[in-house]
C-alpha cells in the first residue's frame, strides 16, 4: 500500500484487502465495497472487454456532497448571508451519462451547469431541469448562441450570459432588445492575480478571456444607457485549472472581491460572485504545491472563499452575494478508473550467467568480465563508469569492423550483468549515489499495456499529468520488477514513464513478474477531461465503459453499458465506409484468385477475417 500511496490519493474510496486485491468503496469506507478484479471478471462474463472504463456514480455523489457540505459549513460558521450555488462545467466530461448523473445527484443542492460553447449550451438546455439551478453561459458567442440562451428563459431556465469579451456587450444588448427579453448578464473580470501549477500561464493580464477594469467600466455605462444595469447579476473570474496553492486562490479572491465592491460603487447591483474553477485534485497524494497535487483541502478552500468575500463586503456595507463555483475536475476525477491488461513484457537487463572470459576473447570482453567479478560496495561508482565506457568501446569497435556480432552481443550481456550486480549492490548502501538513479531507469522492463495513452490518458502525454497507476491484484506479493508502460500505438511517445510518489516523481513503477495468467492494471482518477480530450491515434477508439453501483450488501448493479468503438466506426471517422471497403477488398481477392496467387479456401478465410475484423474492438486480445 505504501508503494502505491493508495491512502493518500484514494480519499477513502480505495483500499487493499487480505487477498491482495484492490477494493473500491464508492460511498466511502463506511459503505459497501467490491474488489476490482472480481468486478472485471464479472464484466468480462457479460461480454465486456479490456481496456474498460469503470465509472462509479456513488463516488461522484460523494464528491458533490463533500463540496456542498464544505461550503455550507463555511457559510454557517461565519454567519455568511449568501448561498452556495455550484455549477458543473460540461467541458470536464461531456459524456451523457456523466452529465445526467451530475444533474440528478446535484438536484437537491441545485447544482447547475456551465456551457462554454454552443453544443454544450444545447446539452445543458436539454439536461438541466432543476428549478432555480444556474446555467452559466461562457465562451465565444454568436447571435444564435445568445438568442438560444435568452429564449430558454421562457422554458423556466436561468441562463446567465457571461460577457467574456468586450464586443459581446453590444451583441447581448441588441439581441435582448429585439426579442424583448430582459437578460441575466454576467461579467468576467481579467485579474492581475496569477494561478499556480501547470496552467499558470493562462492567468494574469494576458489571459484569453475577461474584461479589463476599463472595459468593465465601459460595459456598465453601455448597460446604463439602455436601462439594463440591473440585468448585471454576476461577476465571474477564473485564473486556471488545477491550482496547486491556496495562496493563489486567496490572491484572486481578494482582487475579485474588490471588483465586486467596485461594481456596486458604480451603480450595479450584482448578487452572485462566480469564483470559477481551479479547485485541485491531489493526484499524487503528497499534499504539496507540486503540479499534480495541492496544499489545501476542500474545506480550507471553502473557508477562504467565504471569508475573503465576507470580509470585503462587510467592510463596505454590501450584501453578501451568492457564491458560485465551477469545480468540475474536483467533482469528477475520482469516479472513473481505466482497467487494462498487460499483453507482454520486454525484460531489460535479465541477469544471465556471464561466464568467465579467457585470453582468446576480445579485450573489451575480458575487461567487462573482470569488472563483473570485482564489483563491491567500495568500487560501485568506479565499476559503473568503467562498464559504461566499455559498452561504448564495444559499439565503436563493432562499427569499425574490429568486433564480431557474436562478441558485440556477448559484451552487451556482460554489461547488463554488471548493471544488475551494481544495482543489487547499491541497494545495500545507506544512500543511493545520484549517478546511479539513471541506472534504474535503464534497467526498467517495458510492460506493454492494452491501451492507448492518447485515447485514455492524453494529459499524461501532453502535459505530463501524473495519474495513480496500481496493479489491481497480487498486492499481497512483493513486486520484484521495475517497469514502465508502453501502449499499443506505434508512436514513441505512447508510454507512461513517470509515476506518482510521495517525495518525488518516480521514473519506474514497482510491478510483479509477468506470468501466464492475466495481469490487470488500474489507471485511476481519469474522470476529468481524459475521455473528451482523447484522440484516435492509430485509430484506437473509445473503450468499453460501464456505470457500476453497489447496493448496501455490496451487490453489483450495472446501470449503463457503453460499447467501445468498433474498427468500422473509427474508420468512418476518417471517411472509410464499411460497404465500400468490403467490396474493394473482394475485388482484390478475385484478382489474386484469377492470377493463381491464392487458393479459394485461403481467399474465403481472408475475406472472413477482413469482414469480421471491421466489427472487432479496436484493442487487442491477449495471446494465450
Amino acid at each position: 500500500m505504501e508503494i502505491y500511496g493508495i491512502p493518500s490519493w484514494g480519499q477513502d474510496f480505495f483500499d487493499i484487502n487480505l487477498q491482495g486485491r484492490l477494493e473500491v468503496y464508492p460511498s466511502g469506507k463506511l459503505g459497501p465495497k467490491t474488489d476490482l478484479l472480481s468486478l472485471v471478471a464479472g464484466l468480462q462474463d457479460r461480454g465486456l472487454r479490456t481496456p474498460i472504463l469503470i465509472r462509479f456514480p456513488d463516488i461522484l455523489a460523494k464528491r458533490i456532497e463533500t463540496l456542498v457540505t464544505a461550503f455550507d459549513s463555511a457559510i454557517l460558521a461565519s454567519g455568511y448571508k449568501g448561498k452556495f450555488r455550484g455549477v458543473y462545467p460540461i467541458k470536464v466530461n461531456q459524456q451523457r451519462h456523466v452529465v445526467e448523473e451530475v444533474v440528478a445527484l446535484g438536484s437537491i443542492a441545485k447544482i447547475g451547469l456551465e456551457a462554454g460553447s454552443k453544443p454544450e449550451l444545447l446539452i445543458a438546455l436539454a439536461e438541466l431541469e432543476t428549478p432555480d439551478a444556474l446555467l452559466i453561459c461562457n465562451g465565444y458567442k454568436d447571435r444564435a448562441y445568445v438568442e438560444t440562451a435568452l429564449l430558454a428563459q421562457q422554458l423556466g431556465r436561468y441562463p446567465v450570459l457571461v460577457i467574456d469579451r468586450f464586443p459581446e456587450v453590444e451583441l447581448i444588448i441588441k439581441t435582448s432588445i429585439e426579442l424583448n427579453i430582459r437578460p441575466h448578464i454576467g461579467i468576467r473580470a481579467k485579474l492581475s492575480a496569477r494561478s499556480s501549477g501547470r496552467w499558470e500561464a493562462s492567468s494574469g493580464a494576458r489571459s484569453k478571456f475577461g474584461l479589463t477594469p476599463d472595459e468593465i467600466a465601459q460595459t456598465l455605462e453601455r448597460l446604463r444607457a439602455d436601462d439594463m444595469l440591473e440585468c448585471l447579476e454576476l461577476l465571474h473570474f477564473h485564473i486556471g485549472s488545477q491550482i496547486t496553492t491556496i495562496r493563489a486562490h486567496r490572491d484572486a479572491l481578494r482582487e475579485a472581491s474588490r471588483i465586486f465592491v467596485g461594481l456596486h460603487e458604480l451603480g450595479a447591483k450584482p448578487r452572485m460572485l462566480d469564483v470559477g474553477g481551479g479547485l485541485a485534485v491531489d493526484y499524487d497524494g503528497s499534499q504539496t504545491n507540486f503540479h499534480s497535487s495541492k496544499n489545501y483541502s476542500a474545506q480550507e478552500y471553502a473557508n477562504d472563499v467565504v471569508s475573503e468575500i465576507k470580509n470585503t463586503c462587510d467592510e463596505e456595507g454590501i450584501d453578501h452575494p451568492d457564491i458560485v463555483t465551477e469545480s468540475g475536475r474536483w467533482m469528477t476525477a475520482h469516479h472513473s478508473v481505466l482497467i487494462f491488461d498487460v499483453l507482454g513484457v520486454d525484460e531489460v537487463g535479465v541477469d544471465p550467467q556471464p561466464g568467465i572470459a579467457n585470453q582468446d576473447d576480445a579485450r573489451v570482453i575480458q575487461n567487462m568480465s573482470a569488472i563483473w567479478r570485482n564489483i563491491s560496495r567500495k568500487n560501485i561508482l568506479e565499476s559503473y563508469h568503467d562498464a559504461i565506457q566499455l559498452r561504448e568501446d564495444a559499439t565503436t569497435f563493432f562499427s569499425l569492423g574490429q568486433l564480431r556480432l557474436e562478441d558485440r552481443a556477448r559484451a552487451e550481456r556482460l554489461f547488463y550483468s554488471c548493471a544488475k550486480k551494481i544495482q543489487r549492490t547499491a541497494l545495500e548502501l545507506d544512500t543511493l549515489p545520484e549517478e546511479l538513479e539513471e541506472l534504474e531507469r535503464g534497467l526498467a522492463d517495458i510492460y506493454f499495456g492494452n491501451l492507448s495513452i492518447f485515447q485514455s490518458a492524453p494529459d499524461h502525454w501532453a502535459v505530463k499529468q501524473l495519474f495513480p497507476i496500481v496493479p489491481i491484484h497480487r498486492l499481497d506479493e512483493k513486486p520484484t520488477r521495475r517497469g514502465v508502460f508502453a501502449d499499443l500505438t506505434c508512436d514513441s511517445d505512447g508510454k507512461i514513464d513517470q509515476f506518482i510518489d510521495q517525495r518525488d516523481v518516480k521514473d519506474v513503477l514497482e510491478l510483479h513478474s509477468f506470468q501466464d495468467e492475466p495481469y490487470f492494471i488500474g489507471l485511476f482518477l481519469v474522470g476529468a477531461y481524459q475521455e473528451i480530450l482523447g484522440d484516435l491515434h492509430n485509430l484506437f477508439g473509445d473503450t468499453d465503459a460501464v456505470h457500476v453501483r453497489l447496493d448496501v450488501d455490496g451487490e453489483v448493479t450495472i446501470e449503463h453499458v457503453v460499447e467501445g468503438d468498433a474498427i468500422s466506426e473509427v474508420m468512418a471517422y476518417v471517411q472509410y465506409e464499411q460497404i465500400a471497403l468490403v467490396e474493394k477488398f473482394r475485388k482484390i481477392s478475385e484478382t489474386a484468385l484469377k492470377k493463381g496467387d491464392i487458393t479459394i479456401e485461403d481467399s474465403e478465410r481472408l475475406k472472413r477475417h477482413f469482414s469480421d475484423g471491421l466489427s472487432d474492438y479496436t484493442y487487442l486480445k491477449r495471446n494465450l
